[in-house]
């Protein structure tokens, strides 16, 4: 059987023998098994990093930049078995991989800009010949610990920004779908980064916690679900370092009566389904305001639902593949069996769904879940599935309200075609990130991503000038050349005071 070891300077001996089972979800069967590491393994790493990274954050920004170039056309020049790769051990289409793998690379290439980003600030004479400035220079040795359903895309979002400033970068991706993120390594290490640089480490909480414990690693940033994500914020803000944990999601699509009801449905299908719901952008609540709204929106979503076509990861036509695991399987089907029990209306039933010739793969069919309620357990919580749950709002304080009350704050979109209910919006909602006729507002990678409440732990958000902030610490100097004899004519005055 196929292993996949951790990618790391001097070789990856040295793990504790223990396993995890990385399955091909179209089929249902076990295709590899990735190592796992633990505290030693760590250490080797780190002190690896430890011996690259000052020379690296002594390299000047443009040498840097060129690192990032060439890393950068060797991703496009392998897009495609990237893509390939990732769909076999996730389950999402092909297609949609090779969006995985763009979208991490867009924020690459805002990296190949560092030199532009860094320059710092400069005052010249805040005082009686003194001038100030600043500069940004890395924290030393980063840590990325992401998640299963963006195995290319958020480990580019975290190395990309931290390497490019001048730090060392430690990768735990998940154990579920661990080959892109070495396979990124690789070309990493092929464009021109000093080995040592970027090392990835296979784990489970194992690893995290040794991660969250390493008195020299600086900053970690996090992808995962709320629980966990703010329990590594808290136990490595603890632990003295810089913390970044993006949580779960239950992104809402409020739509108006004046909303083009075929867009949103077509929007719908892609944004509530797509990657089988696997994203915390997706979009799995939709908020339709009215009652005749609700109706027109239900009888239009039924035939576009039963329109999408489940298949496996290779498959052209498929809108979407399976779910990662048998685990996450069933965990969907019993949200499903929840909603139900809770007096929801299943409308259109994705359980039970077989794919023929694939009836081991883990594939959960379309569901549409009307007359959901906030007090129900399952619109509270994060399903994660290709499951859309109609909740419908009687006025636009109420569109408003639910989301900005719900526990998680990711994204969320209104669909309308007055422009002051937009901007109200907008302004009014309590989440942080807002779409506007855009079903999936993901900003691009010259603004930031991140969530407010329980969808993000920490102040600064991913990539971006926010990344930027996050992965360097600011030092400023403040100095003058004395023209003075020593007589005490030019005595030193605070420049405040001055």
């Amino acid at each position: 059987m196929r292993r996949i070891d951790h990618f790391m300077s001097g070789g990856a001996g040295g793990s504790a023998g223990r396993t995890h089972k990385v399955w091909n979800p179209s089929t249902g069967e076990v295709q590899a098994e990735v190592a796992l590491g633990d505290a030693a393994l760590l250490d080797r790493a780190v002190a690896a990093a430890k011996k690259v990274q000052p020379e690296w954050a002594m390299t000047n920004p443009q040498k840097r930049a060129r690192v990032m170039f060439a890393f950068k056309e060797l991703v496009e020049k392998n897009h495609r078995e990237l893509a390939e790769l990732l769909s076999s051990e996730h389950g999402k289409v092909v297609d949609d991989a090779m969006g995985d793998v763009q979208r991490g690379l867009e924020v690459i290439e805002y990296a190949c800009g560092i030199p532009q980003v860094l320059k710092g600030e400069y005052t010249l004479g805040a005082g009686p010949g003194i001038d100030v400035y600043s500069m940004r220079q890395p924290l030393g040795i980063g840590a990325g610990i992401t998640p299963f359903n963006f195995p290319a895309m958020i480990p580019m979002w975290m190395f990309g920004m931290a390497i490019a400033a001048g730090n060392a970068f430690i990768l735990k991706p998940s154990e579920r779908d661990p080959s892109v993120p070495v396979r990124l390594a690789e070309l990493f290490r092929e464009a021109g980064a000093p080995e040592g640089l970027l090392q990835v480490v296979h784990g489970d909480k194992t690893m995290v916690d040794a991660i969250l414990d390493h008195p020299d690693i600086a900053g970690i940033s996090f992808v995962g679900s709320s629980d966990i994500a703010h329990y590594v914020y808290k136990r490595g803000v603890d632990n003295g370092k810089r913390v970044q944990a993006m949580g779960g999601a239950k992104n809402h699509g409020i739509v108006m009566p004046d909303a083009d009801l075929d867009q949103v449905v077509n929007d719908l299908a892609g944004a509530a389904f797509g990657s089988a719901g696997e994203r915390c952008m997706a979009l799995p609540v939709v908020v339709p305001v009215g009652e005749d709204t609700a109706d027109r929106l239900r009888e239009k979503l039924i035939p576009a639902i039963g329109a999408l076509r489940v298949g496996v990861s290779n498959d052209k036509d498929a809108h979407y593949g399976p779910v990662v695991t048998p685990e996450h399987k069933a965990s969907i089907e019993r949200w499903i069996d929840t909603a139900e029990q809770e007096g929801a209306e299943v409308v259109v039933d994705g359980r039970g769904f077989s794919l023929q010739g694939h009836e081991d793969g883990f594939f959960v069919g379309p569901t549409l879940l009307d007359r959901v309620t906030p007090q129900m357990k399952s619109y509270q919580e994060e399903i994660f599935g290709p499951v859309l749950q109609i909740v419908r709002a009687k006025d636009f304080e109420e569109a408003v309200r639910l989301p900005s009350e719900h526990q998680y704050g990711n994204g969320v979109a209104i669909f309308t075609r007055n422009g002051h209910a937009a901007r109200e919006f907008a302004s009014r909602v309590e989440v942080g990130m807002v779409g506007v006729n855009v079903p999936i507002p993901v900003p691009v990678s010259y603004h930031s991503f991140g969530g407010w409440k329980r969808s993000a732990f920490g102040d600064t958000n991913q990539y971006g000038t926010e990344g930027l902030k996050f992965w360097t610490k600011v030092k400023t100097v403040t100095q003058r050349w004395p023209d003075g004899g020593g007589d005490g004519s030019n005595a030193f005055v605070i420049p405040t005071m001055g």
